[in-house]
């Protein structure tokens, strides 16, 4: 047996298919009704939405089949991610990369296999949609150009979930990515039992900075920020844009003393990057804390409104330290 080769941008595509958190997440219907048209069209007994990741194929849509996932070592979706269209085995005993394979010999037992690679919104080739039978099986042209069309609907979906999470300026979560990928970050806490600590970030002054200098020069001050929190924070952190000049950032595995000291290094990174830019106004903000050791009761909704109430009472009271944009 062939272990698949790797693809040469492996590591950018990896880092595409992590961004888009879509890993060992529940069934959608979205996928599901491609799989069973996939089935249903071409007849055969199995037909998978197939994510592979360093180690793993990952189903996240299947019918036909009861596994959720197999090795990358012994998958026909990894070569599928070498070739530019749909990857075909006709009859996997008379192929001598797959002849041995235990999907072969054993359960389910292979026989004719094909793939079509599914891109994202980047180019990067993050699986397949594909067909499997227990029989061999022969594709022709018309069989070639439904399996695409598929895949194509495929990889309309995977680009539906990233756009309706991400927002279009800054392009970092928006508020309901933020909700979903925050729940269950508390959700892993609660069951590691380590606290989080959830952080609001409204920008001061930002008004003044629309009205003086202009919408664009505002959104641009929007992007700095978001891309100043994108280089600051952790890779396990989960942080948003969630509305106007509303930021916030769920820091897990971290105590309210230690979010305090991040919060107050990005501050310091901000003030860096004021210096530099000299746009003739500062970048600054206010911001709120509230930690906790979560349970599995615990709601992202519930950390947010405390969070933004901490805020905007540290705010109000001027004896509090609050960044201050110098006046242009």
């Amino acid at each position: 047996m062939k272990t698949p080769d790797t693809p040469a941008n492996e590591k950018e595509r990896l880092k595409t298919l992590r961004s888009t958190d879509i890993l060992d997440t529940d069934p959608e219907e979205r996928f599901d009704r491609l799989t069973r048209m996939a089935q249903r069209v071409f007849g055969v007994s199995i037909a998978l939405v197939s994510l592979v990741d360093e180690n793993r194929q990952w189903f996240k849509s299947k019918v036909g089949l009861d596994a959720c996932e197999t090795g990358r070592d012994i998958s026909f979706c990894g070569p599928a991610l070498l070739g530019r269209d749909i990857f075909v085995i006709e009859d996997a005993l008379e192929d001598e990369r797959f002849a041995d394979n235990p999907l072969v010999t054993g359960e389910p037992k292979i026989r004719f296999y094909a793939g079509a690679p599914l891109r994202y919104l980047d180019g990067n080739k993050l699986g397949t949609l594909c067909i499997i039978d227990q029989e061999p099986r022969v594709m022709d042209e018309e069989d070639y150009t439904m399996l695409r069309d598929l895949a194509e609907m495929a990889e309309g979906e995977l680009s539906a979930i990233q756009l309706a999470t991400i927002d279009d300026l800054t392009k970092i979560s928006n508020r309901r990515g933020f909700i979903s990928l925050a729940q269950n970050s508390i959700n892993l806490c609660a069951r590691q039992g380590t606290p989080v600590s959830m952080v609001f970030l409204d920008l001061d002054k930002f008004k003044p900075i629309n009205d003086q200098f202009g919408h664009a020069e505002g959104d641009h001050a929007l992007i700095a920020f978001a891309d100043l929190m994108r280089k600051s924070f952790r890779d396990s952190d989960v942080f948003a844009r969630i509305g106007g000049d509303e930021f916030v950032v769920l820091l897990t595995n971290t105590k309210k003393d230690r979010a305090a000291e991040i919060v107050a290094r990005f501050r310091g990174q901000v003030e860096v990057y004021n210096t530099q830019a000299k746009r003739g106004y500062d970048l600054c903000f206010s911001d709120g804390i509230v930690s906790m050791l979560p349970d599995q009761d615990s709601l992202v909704d519930d950390l947010l409104c405390e969070a933004d109430v901490m805020m905007y009472e540290k705010k109000m009271d001027t004896t509090q330290p609050v960044s201050m944009a110098r006046e242009a």
